[in-house]
């Protein structure tokens, strides 16, 4: 059975826009997945002061992998592009993260889907928001638009 995820793309650090480009051609090589679209990418500030501007993008992959098998694949790219865990939050070569996939709701150590805070970061809502329809609900039946609504496109610049 193949379920649309979809991915946030996120980096700060050696070539931003570059990283992103390399890591939606890895997406695509993905075992039983496929790169079905991909967002603009954005520039955004950083959650922590001091860093670099972030370039983001959300991809969607429709995937027969489960939610674990996805996200060390991801893990896996991240640490292929040069990803080293320091701190929480602080700058990265790359962050994949899964934000949804498909109608699934999971609360497990290494996984929270919906991604928790997504409703906070407009570099995740924008670009999330090109890619499905405007009465797109999440697996927890929050309203996209009305997470966009609460908030706004504040510090995005689209490339």
């Amino acid at each position: 059975m193949t379920v649309r995820a979809y991915i946030g793309l996120g980096s700060n650090l050696d070539a931003p826009t570059e990283q992103l480009r390399s890591a939606l051609q890895a997406l695509d090589q993905i075992a039983d997945t496929r790169l079905a679209a991909a967002s603009a990418l954005y520039t955004s500030d950083s959650l922590l002061p001091g860093q670099p501007r972030y370039t983001n993008a959300v991809a969607a992959l429709d995937t027969g992998l489960a939610p674990l098998d996805l996200l060390d694949a991801l893990q896996g790219i991240e640490n292929d592009q040069g990803r080293v865990r320091k701190e929480r939050w602080g700058p990265r070569t790359l962050d994949l993260d899964i934000l949804l996939f498909g109608e699934a709701v999971i609360d497990v150590p290494r996984l929270k889907v919906p991604h928790y805070h997504m409703q906070a970061r407009p570099f995740v809502l924008y670009p999330l928001a090109e890619l499905v329809p405007a009465d797109f609900r999440l697996a927890d039946g929050r309203s996209l638009a009305q997470l966009l609504e609460a908030c706004p496109f504040v510090g995005l610049e689209r490339l």
